[in-house]
């Protein structure tokens, strides 16, 4: 299996994006210099393995996510799955989910 580095960068742009970060925070929160956060979101640097745990910690998710674009779970209970998927989700996704969720509570299925 290949990582591709370019989707990568973007899977961590993306996540900090939706947490409202920039890269000054995530720069300074990781103890990283805003080059180089800048640099892997642009696929001009390879992170290393301690790197880019330090940045799922910051960006509260997993190295599966920022590698190969999938959430995999430590458990198999579907709420934590939800959990998780829901961690990746802006603010009017999660607006939206958050109607869905009220209506389907409501329904008599």
């Amino acid at each position: 299996m290949e990582i591709n580095y370019k989707e990568l960068g973007e899977r961590i742009a993306k996540r900090r994006k939706v947490l409202n970060l920039t890269q000054d925070n995530v720069s300074e929160a990781t103890g990283l210099s805003n080059n180089h956060i800048s640099n892997i979101e642009n696929n001009h640097s390879i992170p290393s393995i301690e790197t880019l745990m330090k940045i799922c910690e910051v960006l509260d998710t997993t190295p599966d996510y920022f590698l190969l674009g999938i959430v995999k779970h430590t458990d198999n209970s579907l709420q934590s799955q939800i959990n998780q998927r829901i961690k990746l989700c802006d603010e009017k996704k999660l607006k939206l989910i958050d109607h869905f969720i009220t209506w389907l509570i409501d329904e008599k299925l």
